[in-house]
């Protein structure tokens, strides 16, 4: 064990959070149809921005679900943590089972309301509003641009410790 691999893996272990917090940040401060149209703007086709925005929002009521199953299963007595590596394995199928059955549920429940608002009928959409720049949207990308280029800058022309 070198000072060397304890930095790396300090390094590692950083960047992993960075990233993890930033992505949750912007998750959190986004408004999916924010992202879905800025996404339209920048040329990506509306089904694939339709399906990105649907998968956000899926995912926090898909958690809410797991934990409903897991709670319901460990009051039927249903032990999770016992056992060996594939036994634990084996006590979650009684929550997989159950949460794909409900996540095909929600799809045709979604497919369904697509459908009865004529979803798709038209190739032009239209949209409640529209995504401007404004002043401080620029700025904010100015700064992000510096702030980049610094970085790159640092990284490959000066030499720290």
């Amino acid at each position: 064990l070198t000072s060397e691999t304890i930095f790396y893996s300090l390094s590692m272990t950083l960047r992993f959070i960075i990233l993890m917090e930033s992505f949750s940040l912007f998750f959190l401060t986004t408004i999916p149809d924010d992202l879905s149209l800025a996404l339209e703007k920048m040329g990506i086709p509306h089904d694939f921005c339709f399906a990105f925005t649907s998968a956000i929002r899926f995912v926090p009521d898909l958690a809410l679900e797991i934990q409903s199953i897991m709670d319901a299963q460990k009051s039927r007595g249903l032990e999770l943590e016992k056992g060996s590596f594939m036994e634990r394995i084996r006590n979650y199928i009684p929550i997989l089972i159950p949460m794909l059955i409900r996540s095909f549920q929600r799809s045709l429940e979604l497919a369904e309301a697509m459908e009865s608002r004529a979803y798709g009928a038209l190739k032009k959409r239209t949209s409640l509003y529209e995504l401007k720049m404004v002043r401080s949207d620029y700025m904010a990308t100015a700064l992000i641009i510096i702030f980049l280029f610094t970085m790159l800058y640092v990284k490959f022309f000066i030499k720290l410790p």
